[in-house]
């Protein structure tokens, strides 16, 4: 099954608004086929698997999401394509929480006498998936904060400069994230500053640039979206990972409006004193009310600079 999330992941930032699944199909102890959900969603991880294998009878079959039950223009129902290869076994990471699936996969699987395993790897999954879950259960993109900050708390010197606050390293997993992302957003300020071009500059990666979309009440450049505010995403279609970037404005909006299921935070080894803070006003009053709300979940080095990430408590 972590062989089947590193593969769904493959497809995170690409495949809104269907889910990123990853599929492995094993047998006698030999992987013989493996499956990922394409761009814009289709072919579905579980048919790119049995393809790639041909003959699945007798072998177990591993996918990070309930196989779907319902029946698209674009392909044929997971469940019933499953169904028909006659595997002996499906080991399935999550429930599907869309209504059109919703346990029906599952119980199709059943029917036709294939034995189903349920939860395996079952917060791992869940994390590969976040965007599709989040835009489930609460009817939005999930939302990602990303602050490059000195050891202060500074995002740029007193006049705005701020390249670079971090290194080749941390600068590098930035663009990683920004390839894992359907939207990246920053505010208007910090785009009448930078004139920053948010696309993905790491080898090989650079078809996979996010949107563009802006925060504020002005028009936005052509190629931009306009936000006006933080609200805004839950309408925006086949987004499902927002990624916002800065400046101290846009992460204070998102932040007061409690959109923020992650914090990526890149601390330098550097000392700036009187510059520009990370995140304007929040509009906290009480310190007790800060406490409780983050998580840790992973820290590493990249170069000379730590990167710490948070999730929702």
């Amino acid at each position: 099954m972590a062989s089947a999330i590193a593969l769904g992941e493959r497809g995170r930032g690409r495949t809104a608004p269907n889910p990123a699944v990853g599929c492995v199909i094993v047998r006698d102890g030999r992987v013989i086929g493996r499956g990922w959900t394409q761009p814009s969603g289709r072919p579905h991880a579980e048919a790119r698997a049995i393809d790639a294998a041909g003959d699945v009878t007798g072998a177990t079959l591993y996918v990070t999401l309930e196989p779907c039950a319902h029946i698209s223009p674009r392909g044929p129902a997971c469940a019933d394509l499953i169904a028909a290869a006659r595997p002996a076994r499906v080991v399935v990471a999550i429930g599907d929480p869309d209504s059109r699936t919703d346990g029906q996969g599952i119980a199709r699987l059943k029917a036709a006498g294939i034995a189903v395993t349920q939860d395996v790897c079952r917060d791992e999954a869940r994390a590969s998936m976040c965007g599709f879950l989040t835009r489930q259960e609460k009817g939005r993109p999930h939302v990602t904060l990303k602050l490059a900050v000195s050891l202060d708390g500074r995002i740029a010197l007193a006049d705005g400069s701020s390249r670079w606050i971090t290194g080749p390293a941390a600068r590098a997993h930035g663009h990683l994230e920004r390839a894992r992302c359907d939207m990246i957003l920053v505010g208007r300020g910090t785009l009448e500053a930078d004139d920053p071009t948010l696309d993905v500059r790491l080898p090989g990666l650079e078809d996979r640039s996010p949107r563009r979309a802006m925060l504020g009440h002005d028009e936005a450049p052509k190629g931009w979206l306009a936000i006006r505010q933080p609200a805004e995403i839950a309408a925006i279609e086949g987004v499902d990972h927002v990624l916002v970037e800065g400046g101290a404005g846009a992460a204070a909006a998102f932040l007061a409006a409690d959109l923020v299921d992650r914090l990526l935070i890149y601390t330098a080894p550097i000392v700036i004193g009187a510059g520009q803070s990370a995140i304007g006003d929040i509009g906290l009053s009480d310190l007790a009310a800060a406490h409780g709300r983050w998580r840790p979940v992973d820290t590493r080095v990249l170069g000379s600079d730590r990167l710490s990430v948070y999730h929702r408590a």
